[in-house]
């Protein structure tokens, strides 16, 4: 009888999730943490500012925000000893606030898809309804005409 033979050392048991790698988990986390930074800091400040800046990096004891223009950089520098203040309370080791200009990602529109069915398109299925000689597409094309009927 052969010895049972050892698993091998790339052997898996399974996939693993990309987070769990290394560098990436590292990453992730690194991530995580900034987020919440951002969260936290733009908490603290007024609401329109709170609005239009971003929290990018905290990088050898310097906050890095990202301002749209350069009028909101300026008030972000107005605010910079609240925001030290802050950051310390929430045990980052802050010792500079930097602003930079550019302009934040556009906010993605989702068009709506939803266009509602006009009472002509709901005749002509109806007539087609009552020219088909199937019953479960007859039964489709009124549920469809039906629709239009309870948009109105």
């Amino acid at each position: 009888m052969p010895p049972p033979s050892k698993p091998s050392r790339h052997a898996t048991r399974g996939l693993k999730s990309i987070v769990d790698v290394g560098p990436v988990a590292s990453l992730a986390a690194k991530a995580r943490e900034l987020d919440q930074l951002d969260r936290q800091l733009r908490a603290t400040l007024p609401s329109p500012m709170r609005d239009h800046i971003r929290f990018a990096d905290l990088r050898d004891g310097r906050l890095v925000f990202l301002a749209p223009s350069s009028a909101w950089a300026s008030r972000v520098r107005l605010y910079q000893t609240q925001i030290l203040e802050a950051a310390r309370a929430m045990g980052a080791k802050a010792y500079s606030v930097a602003v930079k200009v550019a302009p934040l990602p556009p906010v993605e529109v989702i068009p709506d898809r939803h266009k509602p069915l006009s009472a002509g398109a709901a005749s002509h299925l109806r007539s087609a309804a009552a020219s088909l000689s199937d019953p479960t597409l007859r039964d489709l094309f009124l549920y469809l005409a039906l629709q239009a009927d309870n948009e109105d």
